[in-house]
């Protein structure tokens, strides 16, 4: 018996494909060194934690999981990034025990950067308004990666946050 069309669509659809291959390959522990700007102008704060990355669902999702302490309390996040196959775009979604609430962002692979560039929003706690975000992945090399995010400041104008470096355990 042969297939619809729309049956054709929907296996390929949830079939994993390269995308997919390309985050199984970031499966794993990783060291992170965390750089925080928590205003523009504002000095640093440091501290350190580790991911653990797994394929989850049949390779389609790539789950992190962030331990570490931040602000001299301990700190636990969780992202899953997937790849989208039908509009073509890498989406992440971002929880931790430092909020309620759900960060979710979506974007597009650079190959000639080796970048992936995430735009979404947050939740502001002080107003209980939805702010955007930016935020960049960037593979070194394949022990190596460097994210930063940006945020909206009180101006309304856009400063880096955070940046984590990662390394391979």
């Amino acid at each position: 018996m042969a297939q619809t069309a729309e049956e054709k669509a929907w296996m390929d659809f949830m079939t994993p494909g390269e995308e997919h291959n390309m985050m199984a390959r970031d499966n794993g522990k990783w060291e992170e060194e965390i750089t925080f700007y928590m205003a523009p102008g504002a000095p640093p704060t440091t501290a350190k934690a580790t991911c653990t990355n797994e394929m989850i669902l049949g390779n389609r999702y790539q789950r992190s999981v962030h331990t570490g302490e931040m602000m001299g309390m301990p700190f636990e996040g969780i992202s899953t990034m997937g790849y989208d196959k039908g509009r073509k775009v890498f989406v992440n979604t971002w929880i931790d025990n430092m909020g309620t609430g759900v960060m979710y962002s979506e974007g597009k692979y650079d190959p000639a950067k080796k970048m992936i560039e995430l735009k979404g929003t947050h939740t502001d706690p002080s107003t209980g308004k939805s702010v955007p975000f930016r935020e960049t992945m960037r593979w070194i090399d394949s022990n190596t990666q460097e994210m930063e995010m940006f945020m909206q400041g009180p101006d309304g104008k856009e400063f880096k946050s955070m940046v984590i470096k990662f390394k391979r355990a």
